[in-house]
């Protein structure tokens, strides 16, 4: 098999997905057909698009280092002032969702609609006055344009007919993926590094392939590259650990966009998940049973672990579809991935079982 550096990244030939000169592409799942069950719903006013200054409190305010105390307060007030971005993120996947199962041309119009208003109004643009306001930006990037990926490459192609509106939505997105690249640095101290800047490689992978951006897809392996440096030889991300209580919750989650760069890198012949001595697979193995079982968490941070979400494993484990068709699974993901599906994440662009299964 021949093997190609192209920075950190290694090239693998194989029959999935393009020659590298050629369009990158998302892995195969998604040129899913539309289905025509032809039900319809109707459609839901898109929120108001949000443009200004991305200003929002922690719901961690207050809290030591370990960042792992939760300020309800401030949490209210999160909830509160992010509504409009959150709305759009679930609404927007979950009307793309329902188009792919109903073919309903009203559905698509309306997912266009929720699009459109947002982009023609420079949504997502304004500058970010603190890290919660830059994780919004980059999380409704990551639930836009994994959501869009269904329609842009459905062989139903049901974006022919709507090519400049789709045009102005993909050139919105691209313009949000540049500025989340400004802001998570890869230069960033290691001790810095963590679930964060692993969604946005991730919001900013999903876009490079909407909008053909090779610039953006080398950033995006460039940081799983250092994910790969990071994970230890147990598959702990320390940076994780460092959450102290929440350890074994971040840990899911910082697994969960790296398992989707690791898939949209095979689908353009780029051996992510090799990296690091195959890290992924450790750190995935890690994360599987978090939930169930975490007393390995426990001994490791000598704290009791609080597990916010382990009722939403259906949402926090979606990742595994994008994994188990990366690096093909068998013991505890696989039994975990047959037991849960379906599986659905909004910052995944959706049904995720959909796509993979």
């Amino acid at each position: 098999m021949r093997r190609l550096a192209l920075g950190s990244a290694v090239i693998v030939g194989c029959a999935i997905g393009p020659a590298l000169a050629d369009r990158l592409v998302p892995p195969p799942g998604y040129d899913a057909p539309v289905s025509h069950s032809g039900k319809s719903e109707p459609c839901p006013a898109a929120p108001p698009p949000f443009a200004g200054t991305l200003d929002f409190p922690s719901k961690y305010e207050g809290s030591d280092s370990a960042r792992d105390t939760l300020n309800e307060d401030a949490d209210r007030r999160y909830k509160m002032l992010t509504a409009p971005i959150t709305t759009m993120e679930k609404g927007a996947t979950r009307l793309v969702d329902a188009y792919m199962d109903s073919g309903s041309p009203q559905t698509l119009d309306c997912v266009l609609g929720w699009y459109g208003s947002w982009a023609d109004a420079d949504a997502l643009l304004g500058p970010a006055a603190n890290h919660t306001g830059k994780s919004m930006r980059k999380w409704a990037l990551a639930s836009l344009s994994g959501a869009w990926l269904r329609l842009q490459f459905s062989s139903s192609q049901p974006l022919a007919a709507q090519a400049q509106r789709a045009a102005t939505i993909e050139a919105w997105l691209g313009r949000i993926a540049t500025q989340v690249r400004s802001e998570w640095s890869e230069d960033d101290p290691l001790s810095k590094i963590n679930n964060h800047y692993y969604w946005a490689a991730w919001a900013v992978m999903a876009t490079s392939v909407v909008t053909d951006r090779r610039d953006l897809f080398d950033w995006a392996s460039g940081m799983y590259a250092i994910f790969a440096r990071q994970v230890d030889a147990d598959g702990y991300l320390p940076n994780e650990i460092k959450r102290q209580t929440r350890a074994a919750g971040y840990q899911v989650y910082a697994v969960t966009p790296v398992a989707m760069l690791a898939a949209f890198g095979k689908a353009n012949h780029v051996d992510l998940a090799s990296e690091g001595h195959d890290a992924l697979q450790r750190a995935a193995e890690r994360a599987v049973g978090a939930y169930d079982d975490p007393r390995a968490y426990e001994a490791r941070t000598g704290k009791r672990q609080v597990l916010e979400g382990a009722d939403e494993q259906r949402s926090k484990l979606a990742w595994l579809e994008a994994y188990c068709w990366t690096v093909p699974c068998t013991g505890a993901p696989a039994e975990k991935l047959a037991s849960l599906r379906p599986l659905k994440n909004t910052r995944l662009g959706g049904d995720q079982t959909a796509i993979y299964r």
